[in-house]
């Protein structure tokens, strides 16, 4: 094997592209990188001798079929509804296909064929999900291996700011793709918490966060991921009383952002009709209804939330532009995409700032009649606003996979997430050697 083809070139690229471009030229692999957007994924690959940029309309069957039967192995940066239609391809013309993004059903309906073609189809192996099964699956076999029994387990990822680039009231900004960060949370949040199920509707979700002592960084906020339960098996927790995975953001956020839903603008239901006409402040007090008309807006916005009109939430949205003057310039446009293009301008990175991750996991146990608390957790810096912590700990991991696969070293077949011993091992120590290393204390309890 010797040629790599990567599907998409978008923000979360560059660090996957760069390293399999190195090892390429130490290994002799050629990798061919696709992309609507011709000039993206020239960008990427540079004057690179052990690369190529090509256009590509992966909803062309015939043009993606014949970039597919030219690879070895298959890497896909797509949006995930696209992901079926490419193994779909792989598995007729037999090649390896690993993504970053949540296994779907469609995916998991092929596995037997897959194992039959002693192929290897693997998602999830991204920063969450990917680098969060890994490094958790690695604490609980190490737990498991010293006699101890896991009581609650609890994983947190977030991807802000960094402290230095850190200059607006939501103490945040975009380091992947937005459209996700408008519709992060939508659907109803499941755990596990005292052995009971709870769900959270996305309507309360963003009321219901925690705070959280962050390791050497201090306190932050957390709120549940959409399906917290959807690795029990995986993670062989089927008996834990208490699991629970989500999102990390600053302290107040979430109080703002749900000011955000109350209002109305994470709508993705419904065109706003000659939305291009329109101002912020227009479709602001349309979201009102029939409001006090001896009110301002601000006092209307207020009031609806349930908040001062001189309250921290009120200066982050007027800080966000929802009061503003300024036209929409969006032809019938949603009120999420309207949202979505409001915080592209707003929370972007300048070409100097520094995204942060943060990846923090707490683990309970018992052993030998004693109770313990295993915490674990992963703060890394971006360089700059295209090489970010979120392009490496997305890109890294499943780079460092790909290669396993181009190299022999990952045999076993069919469709799978990253944890297995024999991915998550060889992952996590290359990682290591990068600097990029999980912190670990263990207090009883």
């Amino acid at each position: 094997m010797n040629k790599i083809l990567i599907l998409g070139a978008g923000r979360s690229a560059t660090a996957l592209i760069n390293y399999l471009l190195d090892e390429a030229s130490n290994n002799g692999w050629y990798v061919t990188v696709a992309d609507s957007n011709l000039q993206a994924a020239q960008d990427k690959v540079g004057s690179h001798p052990a690369g190529r940029a090509i256009w590509l309309n992966v909803t062309n069957v015939d043009d993606r079929k014949a970039a597919i039967a030219k690879a070895d192995v298959v890497i896909s940066l797509l949006p995930p509804f696209l992901h079926t239609m490419v193994a779909e391809d792989c598995l007729i013309l037999s090649k390896h296909l690993l993504t970053a993004s949540y296994v779907s059903q469609g995916f998991y309906s092929k596995a037997d064929e897959v194992r039959e073609k002693a192929l290897i189809f693997m998602g999830e192996l991204g920063l969450d999900p990917g680098l969060d099964h890994m490094s958790a699956m690695e604490r609980i076999n190490e737990i498991r291996a010293d006699g101890g029994k896991i009581t609650a387990f609890r994983s947190f990822t977030g991807g802000l700011v960094a402290p230095e680039s850190d200059d607006n009231p939501w103490h945040y900004k975009i380091s992947w793709n937005p459209r996700n960060v408008v519709l992060a949370g939508q659907g109803t949040a499941q755990y596990l918490k005292g052995g009971k199920y709870k769900f959270v509707p996305y309507q309360r979700l963003f009321t219901q966060a925690v705070p959280i002592d962050i390791q050497g960084m201090g306190a932050y906020e957390v709120y549940p991921n959409r399906d917290s339960l959807l690795y029990r098996n995986s993670y062989g927790l089927d008996d834990i009383p208490q699991l629970i995975r989500g999102t990390i953001r600053h302290t107040g956020y979430c109080a703002a952002w749900n000011a955000l839903i109350v209002i109305g603008y994470t709508n993705a239901d419904f065109p706003i009709m000659h939305s291009e006409d329109l101002t912020y402040h227009q479709l602001t007090e349309a979201f009102m209804g029939n409001n006090n008309k001896e009110a301002t807006l601000k006092e209307s916005v207020a009031n609806l939330v349930g908040t001062p009109v001189n309250s921290d939430i009120m200066q982050k949205l007027e800080w966000l532009g929802i009061f503003s003057r300024k036209k929409i310039n969006l032809v019938d446009a949603t009120p999420a995409k309207i949202l979505e293009e409001l915080l592209l301008e707003k929370w972007a990175l300048k070409p100097k700032d520094k995204d942060m991750v943060i990846m923090q996991h707490e683990f309970e146990y018992t052993k030998s009649g004693k109770k313990y608390l295993l915490t674990s957790t992963l703060v890394m810096e971006g360089d700059d606003s295209a090489n970010t912590a979120m392009a490496k700990l997305v890109g890294l991991p499943l780079g460092i996979t790909a290669k396993m696969v181009m190299a022999g070293k990952l045999t076993t077949p069919g469709v799978n997430i990253p944890v297995l011993p024999e991915v998550y091992t060889l992952v996590l120590r290359e990682l290591e050697k990068m600097g990029i290393k999980f912190k670990d204390t263990i207090v009883e309890i």
